[in-house]
């Protein structure tokens, strides 16, 4: 088993799959802002990324408009986009299994820390976690790093962790905080993108992340 003092993993991706529920809400979003997108596939790349980015970076949406398109996107996730999700298979069993070896479980997500905090509780999640850390409701902290960073300082004490993610932003934000990193390569980064992210380790299902974690490195 590799042996880390705390365990950080992303929820979307990573934990859950929330396509359903993501893509319904920013499409919901670009309509409330006159922009017709009938092909919720495209909408895929915002899984992951903080939104306000996303939405200047794929629909050239202003620094201002994009946090209005945020704001119409909350009003469809929390009520409908957060539930219409799923865990991932195997994700409860490697949890319970982590924590059955008292090994420190934390959420590091670029999501509202309000949205994690009722996901997990709905997926009969949120006992496995020691600590969830996300951005705040009024835009700040949405950058992975600055969500770690929160997360270690929180912890405590220096401690040798690691961080498990499926997208660049995973990746570089452990980096930039000197701990270790995972890349998934069954949520949403596609392998090119995570392996030029450079992670420490890479796995391409569960199976191969609880192996990873609980029996021997998978190495990249």
């Amino acid at each position: 088993m590799l042996k880390y003092e705390l365990v950080l993993f992303d929820l979307d991706g990573t934990l859950t799959d929330p396509w359903e529920g993501i893509t319904k809400s920013v499409q919901y979003a670009l309509a409330k802002m006159n922009i017709d997108e009938p092909d919720r596939h495209k909408l895929t790349a915002f899984i992951g990324p903080p939104l306000a980015e996303s939405f200047q970076q794929f629909y050239h949406l202003s620094p201002e408009q994009a946090w209005l398109a945020v704001q119409y996107y909350r009003e469809y996730f929390a009520e409908y986009g957060l539930y219409d999700n799923r865990v991932y298979p195997g994700i409860p069993e490697l949890l319970q299994e982590l924590n059955s070896r008292r090994i420190p479980l934390g959420i590091a997500t670029s999501k509202p820390t309000v949205y994690t905090e009722t996901i997990l509780r709905h997926f009969d999640l949120a006992d496995y976690f020691r600590l969830v850390v996300g951005s705040n409701m009024d835009g700040t902290r949405v950058a992975k790093a600055d969500v770690i960073q929160a997360c270690l300082a929180e912890f405590g004490r220096e401690s040798r962790a690691l961080m498990i993610g499926d997208r660049r932003h995973d990746i570089e934000g452990a980096r930039s905080n000197g701990i270790d990193s995972v890349a998934v390569a069954y949520g949403y980064g596609s392998v090119e993108e995570l392996t030029q992210a450079r992670p420490n380790y890479l796995v391409h299902t569960v199976e191969e992340l609880t192996q990873l974690l609980l029996d021997r490195p998978v190495l990249l």
